[in-house]
């Protein structure tokens, strides 16, 4: 509902009755903590506040209370009531994940001063009272009406699974690391960022006098940093490709140079890191409200995939989402519709992958599509449209149809969405840590935790 109608003072009659239902969300915890400064573990999501060994996200009394100026303020009376008072008596608890319901009834009005007083309750919906109480207004004198589409929302920046990533990655040695060009503050500032998290031991390879003259200039700290003068990008980035394979380095990281002067030597049939399977971006995006970590493919490398290219892409995908911890991927294939048409070749590839992930062609993950966006990653349109399976509105990885796909609906998440996204490129002997300028210092360090997850997983960690 966006519309709001008010109820004016001469047009109430006892024994009104109006309710608001509400399911308590963890954000809702979260807000209310930022709003109120009250950070109680008792009222946190993730915490445990009593000490019994599990979190207890009990939704704050007050926070419950509120409810009823929802009910008061929305509609009876409705937009235009002021309050004037109100008793609480706090007789049960509610937690993240209850439903409750938010009840107002007249019971006395007073013509001077246009007093109307509510007997007031909050219930869990079967019943079990939560708050009593009373509550006396200031009824609004004429009939208004309001729209909050005007209202601005709110969005919850919580990245709680990319500090999971890190804390998975903290144990872990740190990883040998070839960062290639770390030659502007910001590529600089990640590879040691990275560093000091003990998630990777950086070799910064490039320009020597350009490195140390960046790091200067930040007050950047290159103490115990190996430093190799190789001024040439082309050539910095075949130096990588070099001490992987001469296993002194487990992953490669993107600095300061474009990603076709990164590849070229990592694609090289000569001495490259080639191992038969197609290399693809990844990008691992920690989506606030989403439950889980949520995978895009390929929105970097590969502009127009064939079919067996979008097999390795699923495959790397796959491969990387266990490395996370995922134990089944659920692949949602990506297209403008989730049916099969002929006239649109995505769909077809879809059905393709599908199947061939049924025949153990792919490995590893449940794989479905054709999907449209909204039912591969919403329970509530899939049932809508009659869509069933194991991946239709829950998918962790999604395969875009096409570069261009990919590449905006990461970035739309990002930028939109206030996702925080991580790069990684899969497919060759290691992994690659793709990062953009405009990556966040958080970004940055988890696309290094992803690499190395990764490269512990497959037993490369150097």
């Amino acid at each position: 509902m966006t519309i709001f109608n008010n109820i004016p003072f001469d047009k109430l009659e006892i024994g009104m009755t109006a309710e608001e239902t509400r399911v308590c969300e963890k954000d809702d915890l979260y807000v209310f903590a930022h709003a109120s400064g009250n950070f109680n573990p008792l009222f946190l999501p993730e915490e445990d506040g009593d000490f019994d060994g599990k979190p207890d996200a009990y939704a704050p009394s007050i926070w419950i209370a509120s409810l009823i100026s929802a009910v008061l303020g929305n509609k009876l009376p409705g937009p235009g009531t002021f309050y004037n008072a109100q008793s609480l008596r706090f007789v049960g608890r509610a937690q993240a994940g209850d439903t409750l319901v938010a009840r107002a009834t007249l019971v006395r009005k007073q013509a001077e001063g246009r007093l109307a007083f509510f007997e007031t309750t909050v219930c869990l919906d079967n019943g079990t009272p939560i708050i009593e109480g009373e509550a006396e207004v200031v009824a609004p004198d004429t009939e208004q009406t309001f729209d909050i589409t005007s209202v601005p929302g709110l969005t919850v920046a919580s990245h709680q699974h990319f500090e999971r990533l890190l804390e998975m990655a903290a144990p872990l040695p740190a990883m040998r690391t070839a960062v290639v060009a770390p030659e502007t503050s910001d590529s600089l500032r990640g590879a040691i960022l990275a560093k000091d998290h003990t998630i990777i031991d950086p070799i910064l390879i490039g320009c020597e006098q350009t490195i140390h003259a960046v790091a200067s200039e930040n007050g950047i700290d290159l103490t115990d940093c190996v430093i190799v003068d190789v001024p040439s990008h082309v050539d910095a980035a075949r130096h990588a490709v070099n001490l992987v394979n001469e296993n002194k380095a487990a992953a490669i990281m993107k600095g300061h140079l474009h990603t076709d002067d990164l590849l070229r030597p990592i694609l090289s049939s000569k001495d490259g890191l080639k191992t038969g399977r197609r290399v693809s971006h990844i990008f691992v995006l920690d989506v606030p409200g989403l439950k889980h970590l949520l995978m895009v493919s390929d929105a970097a490398i590969n502009i127009t995939p064939d079919l067996q290219t979008k097999v390795d892409i699923v495959q790397n995908s796959i491969d990387l989402a266990i490395s996370l911890g995922i134990d089944t991927p659920k692949v949602g294939v990506l297209s403008a519709v989730e049916t099969v048409n002929p006239k649109i070749p995505s769909t077809l590839d879809a059905a393709a992958l599908s199947k061939m992930a049924e025949r153990g062609q792919i490995t590893g993950g449940i794989v479905d599509g054709p999907l449209a966006m909204d039912n591969a990653v919403s329970l509530a349109a899939a049932k809508t449209k009659g869509i069933t399976g194991l991946v239709a509105g829950q998918a962790e990885v999604l395969i875009a149809p096409n570069l261009e796909a990919g590449n905006m609906l990461a970035k739309e998440l990002a930028f939109i969405a206030k996702a925080e996204a991580a790069g990684v490129v899969m497919g060759a002997r290691c992994p690659i840590v793709l990062n953009s300028r405009s990556d966040s210092d958080t970004s940055r360090l988890a696309s290094c935790a992803v690499a190395a997850l990764h490269a512990a997983r497959i037993g490369k960690l150097v």
